[in-house]
């Protein structure tokens, strides 16, 4: 009777433990995503800055410029959708952005403007610190994730209801185009 008592009670600790970690790590998985949000605002604030700015010297690449901006657009509106689906969008927009810039390199007069190229170094140190936050995500998601699987954490996990998180990362057609360097044509 004793051992079937000892038992039962290491047995509820364990799910105490294991549900306070699990509680823990969905917390920074959330917390972690958060910071990307964050970057990703700054860039979308930022946008539209670099798209006035660009404007009066890019007159024949209006085609660029709807881009980035319905690109911002549809980013902005993926806010509240799965992760998959945003980073999808954020995607998206980071390849109209380095196409503007490829394109930028065309015109002397905007490379030499100091507007401009505070709003590139702006940009570049956001697109940074955006690819550190989604690293930093992806690492918590990776640990949230072992856990529920694992056993057995996953029984704990299961009977809780935690379910796993998705990973902010590229999709397949995405990766094979960030391989590549982007390719202006005029």
């Amino acid at each position: 009777m004793d051992i079937v008592l000892i038992l039962l009670a290491v047995v509820v600790v364990y799910g105490i433990i294991m549900y306070n970690k699990l509680v823990t790590l969905r917390n920074r998985t959330k917390e972690s995503w958060s910071d990307i949000d964050t970057q990703l605002k700054l860039r979308y604030d930022l946008i539209p800055n670099l798209v006035e700015s660009v404007r009066g010297y890019m007159k024949h690449e209006a085609d660029t410029l709807t881009k980035v901006t319905q690109a911002r657009a549809n980013a902005l509106a993926s806010e509240g959708k799965s992760v998959e689906e945003r980073g999808h969008e954020e995607n998206i927009l980071s390849g109209t952005l380095k196409s503007l810039f490829a394109v930028a390199e065309n015109y002397p007069e905007l490379k030499a403007n100091q507007g401009f190229i505070e709003l590139q170094r702006k940009l570049a140190d956001i697109e940074e610190n955006i690819q550190a936050a989604r690293r930093f995500y992806n690492t918590n998601v990776m640990a949230f994730n072992t856990v529920i699987e694992q056993f057995p954490s996953n029984l704990v996990a299961s009977v809780c209801h935690f379910d796993k998180s998705a990973f902010f990362e590229l999709d397949e057609d995405e990766k094979e185009a960030a391989r590549k360097p982007v390719q202006v044509k005029f």
